[in-house]
């Protein structure tokens, strides 16, 4: 099991580095505040444990998976909106980034309890 979380923390880090590099060439289109906001942002989601470990869950992993990032990323390519290409960006390359620390998708189990392991005090 170790040698697979290690391997997906490395892609999280490759997905992190991607992500930078998409948003680069879209850096001057919003002050560094801003990006970095947004960068932050998908962690708001786990307000969504408000609701229950189960919603909370649901509501984490939708925000954190690649997917939405790329998604919003060919939207503002496909519109020709570089505003959208950035912020897909900037959700994408922060999902690597909290694989790349070990933050996985949640279990409906618990906020510790990620499908890299468990983390925190859990841990």
């Amino acid at each position: 099991m170790a040698v697979a979380v290690n391997w997906q923390r490395l892609e999280g880090g490759l997905i992190f580095l991607s992500g930078l590099l998409v948003y680069w060439p879209h850096a001057g289109l919003m002050p560094w505040g801003m990006a970095v906001f947004l960068f932050f942002a998908p962690d708001l989601s786990f307000a969504g444990y408000a609701f229950g470990p189960r919603r909370g869950a649901f509501i984490y992993n939708a925000v954190h998976i690649y997917a939405l990032g790329g998604a919003l990323i060919a939207l503002g390519l496909f519109f020709a909106l570089p505003v959208l290409t950035g912020l897909g960006a900037l959700w994408l390359a922060h999902s690597g980034f909290d694989r790349l620390l070990g933050y996985g998708l949640k279990s409906p189990e618990g906020f510790f309890i990620t499908h890299l392991g468990r983390i925190g005090k859990a841990r």
